[in-house]
């Protein structure tokens, strides 16, 4: 693993950063607040190959690793664009389908996840089940030459703009243990509704329950095997924390940059406040904090494309934790530079407080990121 990029990424970042600075924050709040999606930036970008930079080559992608595409994701994030279905669709959904799926239907999603043209929600979150997934109650049963699934999922992004949604289910006689079943459920599918959860995130993705009454699906909507196991549901859960690394780092990159152009520039006595160490010291960390936190999932982006699924898992926990960890700080710090200019809506840096604080929150809590680190990275009991 090398600490510099290669000049390929570095030349995808710079295109990216370029396209996101033709949009910006002001473009994203603007669609939020009205409701609205960002589609425009969203076709321009699978236009341009930068949502299936990590699909396969054969199926119109552009071949290479969650890396690639995580950049792509920090970049966007960094002009002010955090595209929260980036974390989901090409990057949990095409990446179960490309390694687990039948060749039909890699045939028919990847060719449209690499081109931006279709979009996939991902459910595994139930009200009752929380953080333990063994829990899930959403089952499937064999129906004919079919199925019948039947559950109730929470907190899923995008479904009101999702083409389907991948369910994450167990088989009807399945106890204990979860050896998830992974089923591809269109959102005109009969029996298949969603309801909005009011949320207090300036996001112009929304959270959604989806409620699963007796649909009915082909045998061939199911993912991989009936019981795979977690190890082709981890094929796209760790690409997730990795993402969302991706973005924390870009929104705190963006925070820091607008908390340093603020502190260069605004003077209240006779210098610069930024050249007052209460303000420049606090910043400082935050930055070291940042370029810790990216660092880590770089190593996370470069283990799973490496083949490492374990020692992937590892490190993106562990980063998906500092990035979020370094957000917040970073966020909290441009808000005090700013004073009372912090909250307001024209310096664009309160509305993010919002955002990096769920990231402490999802897509898997701070708590149960501690609880995998003590058991599994330091060999402690189990507390759960």
């Amino acid at each position: 693993m090398s600490f510099v990029e290669s000049e390929e990424r570095r030349a995808l970042r710079a295109a990216v950063a370029d396209l996101g600075a033709e949009y910006g924050a002001s473009y994203y709040v603007g669609k939020a607040k009205a409701g609205q999606k960002t589609d425009e930036l969203w076709t321009e970008a699978g236009r341009l190959g930068y949502l299936g930079v990590n699909v396969p080559e054969q199926y119109g992608g552009g071949g290479g690793g969650i890396g690639d595409l995580a950049a792509v994701c920090e970049e966007l994030a960094a002009a002010g664009c955090p595209l929260l279905l980036m974390v989901v669709s090409p990057a949990i959904c095409a990446t179960i389908i490309a390694r687990s799926g039948t060749d039909a239907q890699r045939e028919h999603w990847l060719p449209r996840f690499a081109d931006g043209s279709v979009t996939m929600a991902f459910a595994i979150t139930e009200p009752d089940a929380g953080s333990n997934s063994h829990r899930i109650t959403t089952t499937a049963r064999r129906d004919g030459g079919g199925w019948l699934l039947k559950g109730q999922k929470t907190f899923i992004s995008g479904v009101d703009e999702a083409d389907a949604v991948l369910f994450v289910s167990r088989s009807e006689d399945q106890k204990g243990t979860l050896r998830p079943s992974l089923f591809i459920v269109p959102t005109g599918t009969p029996g298949f509704t969603h309801t909005p959860i009011d949320m207090e995130i300036v996001s112009p993705e929304k959270q959604f329950i989806c409620h699963l009454d007796d649909v009915r699906l082909p045998y061939d909507a199911l993912v991989g095997d009936e019981d795979g196991g977690l190890l082709q549901l981890f094929a796209g859960l760790n690409p997730e924390r990795i993402m969302a690394s991706a973005m924390g780092a870009g929104i705190g990159r963006l925070a820091l940059g607008k908390a340093a152009a603020y502190a260069r520039d605004r003077q209240v006595f006779t210098t610069p406040i930024g050249a007052h160490q209460g303000l420049a010291h606090p910043l400082a960390a935050a930055k070291i904090e940042l370029e810790l936190a990216r660092l880590m999932a770089q190593k996370a982006a470069w283990l799973y494309d490496a083949g490492d699924d374990e020692g992937a898992g590892e490190a993106a926990n562990m980063a998906k934790y500092a990035t979020a960890e370094a957000a917040v700080h970073c966020v909290d710090q441009a808000i005090q530079t700013h004073g009372g200019n912090g909250l307001t809506t024209e310096y664009g840096v309160g509305m993010l407080a919002g955002v990096v604080r769920l990231m402490r929150i999802a897509p898997v809590s701070r708590e149960m990121i501690l609880n995998y680190v003590a058991q599994h990275s330091l060999g402690l009991p189990k507390s759960y």
